[in-house]
C-alpha cells in the first residue's frame, strides 16, 4: 500500500473513531496520499450531533486559516506572470499603506511615531513581515476587531466591524506600524491584505481571482467563500470547545456572498479538495500536468525566510505559541519543519483554527489531512490536544519505507 501497512492504517482509523466515541471531537475526516495516490480516506464520528448526520468523505468544513496559502498561490502566480514583483512596494496598489509610521514602542501611545526606513512590498506581505498582525502589541484588539465575517461572527468576535474590503483597508491605513518593515512576524493581516491586493492587480473580485488561478485549474470544485444551498446537507456543523454550536448549515453565515472576502481566513473546503493543493505544492507547482507556479517560485515558497532573531521572537502573548519558531520556519503563507522528527525535515504545513490541518512531506512524498470541526482546538499554529500528534504519530507509525 505505497510503503503503508495495513493494520497501521487501520490503527489511524481507531484512533480517530476513539476521539469521536469520547465525544472529545463530533467526527473527523482524514486522508492519506503516498507518492501521488491515496492510499486511505477515514471517516469517523458525525457531521451534527443534532441530527446525528454522519461525517462523509465530501464534507465540507470552514478551514479559516488554511485560506491563507491559497491565497499566498495566487498572488504568486502575478509574480511568475510578472505582474508583480517581490520588491515592488505595495503601495502602488494599495495607496492606503503609503508612508508608513512606527510606533516607538510595541505597547506605546500611537502618536509616539518615527518614519517607516522603507516602503511595504510584496514579499513582506507573503513572509507576514509587513509589520503589523495578529500578537503581540498595543494594537492586537484593533486588529482582531477587524476580523471579517464569517468568521468574526463564527468565533464570536463581539466588537467586529462589518467593512468592505476598501473601508477595511483605509482602517488599516490609518494604525501606525508596530516594527519596522520586514523585522517582526506577525500573524494574519498580511493575508487579508494580500487579497485586496490580488483583486486590485487582476481587477477581479479576489474569489474570481482564486478561483481562475488556483482552484478550477487544480479541481477544487468545494472550495469557495459561499456554500451554495445544494451543498448544505454536506456543510458540517461547527463547535465551540464547550461544544456549543457555533454555525450550522440552515443557518450559515456561510450561506451568502461575503461583504469582505477574507484572503486570510474566509474559505470552504473538503480534505480531497485541499489534498490537491497540498500535492500540488509537494510536486513543485505542478499537479497532474497542470502547473501553477514555476519551480523557482514553488521553491522560494517553501524555503525558510526567518532571520534567527526572528526564529527567537515569539509573536504571541504567553502561553500562546512561545516556541512556534523552535523547530519551524516560515516561507511565503506556510511554515516548514526544520529539525529533525515528526513530520520531517521540510515538511509544509499551515492550520486553520477551526480543527483543520494538513502536511506536506516532500523527503517521505507524504500528503496527510485531518479535519474536524472545533474551534479552538489549533490554536497559534499549535494542537491544543493530542489529536494532533496521536494522528501524525499513527501516520509515520504506519509507514515501512
Amino acid at each position: 500500500m505505497n510503503g503503508f501497512s495495513a493494520e497501521g492504517l487501520d490503527k489511524v482509523g481507531e484512533v480517530l473513531g476513539a476521539y469521536a466515541e469520547r465525544g472529545e471531537v463530533a467526527g473527523a475526516v482524514a486522508a492519506i496520499y503516498r507518492h501521488g495516490r491515496l492510499v486511505r480516506v477515514e471517516t469517523a464520528g458525525v457531521a451534527d450531533r443534532a441530527t446525528g448526520r454522519p461525517m462523509r468523505r465530501d464534507t465540507l468544513f470552514r478551514i479559516a486559516s488554511m485560506t491563507k496559502p491559497i491565497t499566498t498561490v495566487a498572488a504568486l502566480t502575478l509574480v511568475d506572470e510578472g505582474r508583480l514583483g517581490l520588491d515592488d512596494p505595495v503601495e502602488r496598489w494599495l495607496p492606503e499603506l503609503a508612508d508608513r509610521v512606527v510606533l516607538r514602542d510595541l505597547y506605546g501611545a500611537l502618536d509616539d511615531v518615527v518614519p517607516a526606513e522603507r516602503p511595504i512590498t510584496v514579499e513582506d506581505l507573503l513572509t507576514y513581515r509587513l509589520g503589523l498582525g495578529w500578537g503581540r502589541s498595543g494594537l492586537a484588539p484593533r486588529l482582531f476587531a477587524l476580523t471579517a465575517d464569517p468568521i468574526a461572527s463564527a468565533i464570536g468576535v463581539a466588537n467586529a466591524e462589518r467593512l468592505t474590503p476598501d473601508e477595511w483597508l483605509r482602517a488599516v491605513g490609518e494604525l501606525p506600524l508596530i516594527a519596522q518593515p520586514g523585522t517582526v512576524w506577525r500573524y494574519h493581516t498580511a493575508s487579508d491584505i494580500l487579497g485586496i491586493l490580488i483583486s486590485r492587480v487582476t481587477g477581479q473580485p479576489l474569489e474570481t481571482a482564486l478561483r481562475e488561478r488556483v482552484l478550477e485549474p487544480l479541481g477544487m470544485t468545494d472550495t469557495g467563500f459561499t456554500v451554495p444551498e445544494s451543498k448544505r446537507d454536506r456543510l458540517s456543523v461547527l463547535y465551540g470547545p464547550d461544544g456549543s454550536e457555533l454555525d450550522r448549515p440552515e443557518t450559515t453565515a456561510w450561506g451568502e456572498e461575503p461583504l469582505f472576502p477574507s484572503g486570510g481566513a474566509g474559505l470552504v473546503s473538503t480534505v480531497e479538495d485541499y489534498a490537491r493543493f497540498a500535492r500540488m505544492l509537494l510536486g513543485g507547482g505542478e499537479l497532474d500536468g497542470v502547473r501553477i507556479l514555476r519551480p523557482e517560485t514553488a521553491a522560494a515558497l517553501a524555503a525558510d525566510h526567518l532571520t534567527p532573531e526572528q526564529h527567537a521572537a515569539a509573536p504571541f502573548n504567553p502561553p500562546l505559541g512561545q516556541h512556534l519558531w523552535a523547530d519551524q520556519g516560515f516561507g511565503y503563507g506556510v511554515k516548514m519543519q526544520t529539525t529533525p522528527g515528526i513530520p520531517s525535515v521540510g515538511t509544509l504545513s499551515w492550520p486553520g483554527g477551526l480543527g483543520t490541518a494538513w502536511y506536506a512531506d516532500p523527503e517521505k512524498d507524504l500528503v496527510a489531512l485531518l479535519f474536524v470541526q472545533s474551534a479552538n482546538i489549533i490554536i497559534a499554529a499549535e494542537w491544543r490536544s493530542p489529536l494532533g500528534d496521536d494522528f501524525l504519530h499513527g501516520v509515520y507509525g504506519a509507514l515501512e519505507d
